[in-house]
């Protein structure tokens, strides 16, 4: 057994530069994503225009994902991220323009919303073409042998970046405004640009080069339907996602419950974030890849136990340490899950693949939203929390019971295959 060296991808320059740039794209990303709501809630002091953000960009994001998947198997990587990330730049500066006082003060704050709504519907249609493109790049980057160190260094950048970058808008709208803090998430796009012009050219590794769209739509979801560990890994994250959105209904337990203000709201709503950032540095030193399937049923069934604590407390700390080990359990979910979609996805079906999962996972984040507030307007707050949980624990149990394959799954096998091809 070789010796788990830690750094393995980072010995690569290109994957440096690559997360590098995956980092300036996500952090620019969640920030433009707050720094919108709160110019949107300040034009309109409605809380369903939130909803509306929400929306407008998750439409054309699922409705174009395998579309975009397909897209991405069949053309150059670099390039097509570099169309991506400058549609991002041209979207920041059109917002850029509109939070611009002298630019919009004589336009109607109609006008001035409908034009916001529009952009961010322009960047969930960007942001379809971004996820698969990223994912097949990374594994055009490194060698076979490194995905899963490389997969737990690209999650990690992913994880950071998106916790810093809602901090950061909250921190820059205070200080230096709305309008400039959409100038700095400009400059985040402009040197991911940057970063990109240093990666090479890679080649296209898909063998069917022109393939009439619905021939490789169908082959895309047919192979992830028929490989059971893809589509257990997936189906366990979205339910888990779904059932378990107790981020959703945090404000209201922030305000009525544990009544702790602004303040504690933050605490809360950095204590998931800050768990999931412990485990994934811890697993780029001990990777979770032995008996992965029942680590993974293992993580998701103690995520369901933190969220029914958190539902059912009325102390605040005790209510912060369930969120923060919830946020530690999901990590291990996220890590064990982006090996196994590595692992086990062959490269020319890498963007078809990496579309299905934004589809499971990426939707199951609106709707686990829709999902804990029509329950808590149902039963009441509580009483949807701990629903949710509950259901959480019934999936994995199911899913243990059904699929003793997914059960006794090890990527270690997979791990040592790659090491020697």
């Amino acid at each position: 057994m070789k010796k788990n060296d830690p750094y393995a991808a980072l010995r690569y320059k290109e994957f440096n530069i690559f997360l590098l740039l995956r980092f300036a794209m996500v952090f620019a990303w969640s920030m433009q994503f707050i720094i919108i709501e709160w110019q949107v809630y300040s034009l309109t002091k409605n809380p369903l225009s939130l909803g509306i953000i929400g929306l407008m960009e998750v439409i054309p994001a699922i409705s174009m994902a395998l579309f975009a998947g397909h897209i991405v198997d069949q053309k150059e990587k670099k390039g097509l991220l570099f169309k991506c990330i400058l549609g991002f730049s041209v979207i920041s500066f059109g917002l850029f323009l509109l939070t611009w006082p002298p630019v919009v003060s004589d336009v109607s704050t109609q006008t001035i919303l409908y034009s916001i709504y529009f952009l961010v519907f322009l960047g969930g249609l960007v942001r379809a073409f971004l996820g698969p493109t990223i994912f097949s790049l990374l594994a055009l980057i490194v060698p076979k042998k490194e995905y899963a160190n490389a997969a737990t260094w690209s999650s990690s950048v992913w994880q950071i970046s998106s916790v810093l970058g809602p901090a950061v808008a909250g921190f820059s709208i205070t200080w230096i405004g709305v309008h400039w803090s959409m100038c700095f998430v400009l400059a985040c796009s402009i040197f991911a640009l940057i970063a990109l012009s240093q990666i090479a050219t890679k080649p296209i590794l898909n063998p069917k080069i022109g393939e009439p769209i619905m021939d490789s739509l169908k082959e895309g979801v047919k192979f992830v339907f028929n490989n059971k560990t893809i589509l257990g890994a997936l189906s366990l994250d979205m339910i888990a996602v779904l059932f378990g959105g107790a981020v959703a209904l945090l404000p209201v337990f922030a305000q009525d419950i544990l009544k702790v203000g602004p303040e504690g709201f933050g605490v809360l709503r950095a204590a998931p974030a800050v768990g999931s950032f412990l485990i994934l540095i811890v697993s780029a030193y001990i990777p979770f890849n032995k008996n992965a399937g029942m680590k993974l049923l293992s993580a998701i069934f103690a995520f369901g136990i933190c969220i029914i604590v958190f539902g059912l407390s009325s102390v605040f700390w005790l209510s912060v340490s369930a969120l923060f080990l919830s946020g530690i359990f999901d990590g291990i979910s996220v890590v064990i899950r982006q090996t196994i979609l590595q692992l086990k996805t062959p490269d020319h079906m890498r963007g078809r693949v990496s579309a299905v999962n934004s589809i499971f996972v990426g939707s199951s984040n609106e709707l686990g939203a829709f999902e804990s507030g029509l329950t808590a307007k149902l039963m009441g707050t509580v009483t949807a929390v701990v629903f949710g949980g509950s259901m959480t624990l019934l999936t994995v149990f199911i899913t243990g019971v059904v699929s003793p394959t997914f059960r006794k799954l090890d990527l270690q096998k997979d791990i040592e295959e790659h090491q020697k091809g």
